[in-house]
């Protein structure tokens, strides 16, 4: 198979970081990199907000996993737990439809952290942790990086493109 025949490695990619109105205190705050510029180019990323597409709005109140009972809760103490497994589902489905092994996904975030969380307590503390669908991604055999770890996401497609 030639080079331009070659099936390109997809990439999941958090939505808010494409500029995409998804947070969830409504501000746009793009990845500004030219490694996901370059990604879009080629025609990678496959974008997708968890949060939003289980049917939260935008904006929203905050939310943090507690780290007692595992359960995802508003700072208004409603549980949002459901609501963030279902995004979490539709994630894993996307990335299954779309044979996806990488996933580039919001740090610290309690759907996408993928080293990080804040700690459940609403106090700006953060611990090591993973985000719902970071959990159930990497159960599943899909890479999660972040914005923090993406050069090592860059190493692992360029691999991956030249044995593929």
């Amino acid at each position: 198979m030639n080079r331009n025949q070659q099936t390109i490695n997809k990439i999941l990619v958090s939505a808010c970081f494409l500029g995409d109105r998804v947070r969830y205190n409504g501000i746009v705050k793009t990845l500004e990199d030219k490694l996901l510029l370059q990604w879009q180019q080629q025609g990678r990323l496959i974008s997708i907000c968890p949060e939003v597409i289980s049917g939260l709005p935008v904006p929203r109140p905050p939310a943090e996993i507690n780290q007692t009972t595992k359960q995802v809760m508003t700072i208004d103490s409603v549980d949002v737990t459901e609501q963030f497994n279902e995004g979490a589902q539709k994630a894993l489905l996307l990335c299954q439809r779309h044979n996806i092994s990488f996933a580039l996904l919001k740090e610290s975030s309690p759907s996408c952290g993928s080293s990080s969380l804040y700690d459940g307590t609403f106090s700006q503390q953060k611990i090591k942790g993973e985000g719902v669908t970071t959990q159930l991604l990497r159960k599943n055999n899909i890479e999660v990086y972040s914005e923090v770890t993406i050069e090592l996401l860059a190493k692992r497609i360029n691999s991956s493109d030249q044995t593929s």
